[in-house]
């Protein structure tokens, strides 16, 4: 034991001395590495007679056990020092601001769905939801779309395999007429016949959400956002929902002169029925709406449709109506982005490039408010 003991002592002093952690790691692994002086003394132990082994072993054992012990204590009183040191070199300003961390942004179509909800709040409207997935009732039949409507087609319309999406419908559909086919909704109209269903009339509401349609260009995608609204009281008139449109598109766009422009047209599902247009201009190559359409160096765009709710829509909503009577209108969410904010690919918006919603996205900070401006930009 004479050798171990010698190599102890040995390197004790080299531990007490070491003024570096790396210098100590060397230690460490000539003592208890692999290869260790002290690993080494260890393995000679199972080639001793028993009585030899009894009495080596726990010589060599504290051995282990105190050389182990001084490069645990010197590894602390270095690393304290080390730390030492460093606060005592570095120096902090805590008057800096903190780094900005990488966040996501709001999605302009989110963002645009606010403030519709802000806007139409403040008139006194509530929005309504309902299912994606929808029935052939409430899609079409009770809008008054007879069966051989254009948009009943397969190419304009998702439909289900036969048995597929049953589920998914409300089921308020049993009390009011068959259900038929289930297809991917095409507009949020059926939410306005399951509202009158279920709550009556009188009714206030929006309806915003995501609709389908066979389509897709640069104008146009096989999904997209919509947002309709309907009024069902007494005494409801044109001037009422020209009333509604104008105060609406002029908190949107932050404009005092925005004019509209009706002209007759035709939807199944109200009548009379108006399109609406929007008088423009062009300012540096954007169409910036506002002013009057014939004025010099204006024109109109047409930006939404609407009209009085047809007899038969009200009467297929359970409602007399004779007693009850109301508009309703419908203007793609995307194309108010578009613009509002710029934006000229409405593919862009479902792309999901991080540097377009750099560019477009909106901080969580920037919530709409008619006080301070629905939008976060001009």
């Amino acid at each position: 034991m004479t050798e171990p003991t010698t190599q102890k002592e040995a390197t004790l002093a080299a531990i007490a001395a070491a003024h570096t952690l790396d210098a100590l790691e060397e230690l460490r692994v000539a003592a208890l590495g692999k290869k260790g002086w002290v690993s080494l003394a260890l393995k000679t132990l199972g080639a001793m007679p028993p009585e030899e082994r009894q009495q080596a072993a726990p010589a060599i054992q504290a051995i282990r056990a105190e050389v182990t012990d001084a490069l645990t204590a010197r590894k602390n009183a270095l690393e304290a020092a080390e730390l030492e040191a460093q606060l005592a070199n570095e120096r902090l300003d805590l008057t800096l601001p903190a780094p900005e961390a990488a966040r996501g942004s709001v999605h302009p179509v989110s963002q645009v769905m606010d403030e519709l909800a802000e806007i139409f709040a403040d008139m006194g409207f509530a929005v309504a939801t309902g299912p994606e997935i929808e029935d052939d009732w409430h899609n079409f039949t009770a809008l008054n779309m007879d069966e051989s409507h254009p948009a009943r087609a397969m190419h304009d319309t998702f439909y289900f395999p036969d048995g597929h999406g049953e589920g998914a419908a409300a089921s308020s559909s049993e009390a009011v007429g068959p259900k038929g086919r289930m297809l991917l909704r095409t507009h949020t109209s059926p939410v306005q016949i399951r509202s009158m269903v279920a709550q009556g009339a009188p009714i206030r509401i929006i309806a915003p959400g995501r609709v389908y349609r066979s389509d897709s260009d640069a104008t146009h995608t096989p999904m997209f956002h919509q947002v309709e609204g309907l009024v069902i009281d007494r005494d409801i008139h044109l001037g009422h929902l020209k009333w509604t449109l104008e105060t609406f598109l002029k908190a949107f766009f932050e404009r005092d002169d925005i004019v509209l422009r009706l002209r007759p047209s035709y939807f199944p599902f109200t009548e009379p029925s108006v399109e609406v247009d929007v008088g423009f201009e062009v300012v540096d190559g954007r169409r910036v709406l506002g002013g009057d359409g014939d004025a010099p160096g204006h024109g109109w765009m047409e930006l939404l449709g609407s009209g009085m709710v047809n007899r038969r829509v009200i009467e297929f909503a359970g409602l007399d109506p004779d007693e009850w009577q109301g508009f309703a209108f419908g203007v793609g969410v995307d194309r108010l982005a578009m613009l509002k904010y710029g934006m000229d690919d409405l593919r862009a918006f479902f792309d999901g490039d991080v540097r377009w919603l750099n560019q477009y996205g909106f901080s969580h900070l920037d919530q709409p408010t008619l006080s301070a401006g629905v939008g976060a930009r001009s």
